[in-house]
């Protein structure tokens, strides 16, 4: 019985070879062509959107002086944990992680790329090396010893700000507020108008410089009015946080508006 089965199952295909031979064989070159354009053009583009899917970038880049305290936001996004004794950073710290405030949700969920790039101005090249794959930037500014910082973390952040690899792509910035849990730590809004004003003296000096210096590729703010972060190319938020103690849910946010689960 079985048998019979096979031969009868052997009968239909050959039937239905020689029905599709037959249709083919009344279909013109043109449609023929046509149908096979078609179906080479929907195999290429579902390629292209599956390899762009892939190559979006989970890269976190922090910045920032050294002592703002990065390497201990770079534990609490990791670990849950400031890490008491931890000291400033000579080398970037980088790994990829699901951020602890998520290891208990269901689904599936995309590892974040975090690097803590070192602070120390002669260490401050290797930011460049993580730029070109950066999907947002924090920049972490010490919310209590600001004032006497204002001037080199705005050098600093006027460098970042200016760069091609961040104006061209306009990567998002977070202007970071570390440390707000102290007593004597400085408001986020007289942090930012502080860093405008330090910006807006930059960039006239820096305007002033030679064509021949291209350390920066880009100007920022519009002629003739003062500096705002409004002016940027790219979008520049503010918030606050406290990574001693943990206090980071702004930090994540930023990082899962530009990372996608």
């Amino acid at each position: 019985m079985d048998k019979e089965k096979v031969e009868q199952l052997k009968i239909q295909m050959q039937q239905w070879l020689n029905e599709a031979e037959e249709f083919i064989n009344h279909i013109s070159p043109v449609q023929l062509y046509t149908a096979v354009g078609v179906v080479l053009f929907s195999f290429i583009l579902l390629l292209i959107i599956r390899l762009f899917k892939r190559t979006t970038s989970n890269t976190i880049v922090l910045a920032g002086l050294s002592g703002s305290g990065k390497t201990y936001l770079f534990y609490q996004l990791r670990d849950g944990s400031a890490h008491q004794g931890t000291v400033t950073s000579m080398e970037p710290n980088e790994d990829s992680f699901i951020l602890h405030s998520e290891e208990d949700k269901k689904g599936k969920l995309r590892l974040v790329h975090v690097v803590d790039v070192p602070g120390h101005s002669r260490l401050r090249p290797k930011l460049d090396e993580f730029l070109p794959q950066a999907a947002g930037i924090v920049f972490v500014v010490d919310s209590v010893e600001f004032l006497p910082n204002c001037r080199p973390a705005s050098e600093y952040l006027y460098e970042i700000l200016t760069k091609a690899s961040v104006v061209k792509k306009k990567v998002p910035v977070l202007l970071l507020c570390n440390k707000v849990d102290k007593v004597t730590a400085h408001t986020t809004e007289f942090i930012r108008k502080q860093l405008e004003k330090e910006i807006d003296k930059l960039r006239t000096s820096r305007t002033a410089v030679s064509d021949a210096d291209i350390s920066n590729e880009y100007t920022l703010g519009v002629p003739g009015e003062p500096f705002s972060f409004s002016q940027c190319h790219n979008r520049i938020i503010v918030a606050e946080a406290s990574g001693l103690i943990g206090e980071i849910s702004q930090l994540e946010k930023f990082i899962r508006e530009n990372v996608k689960p």
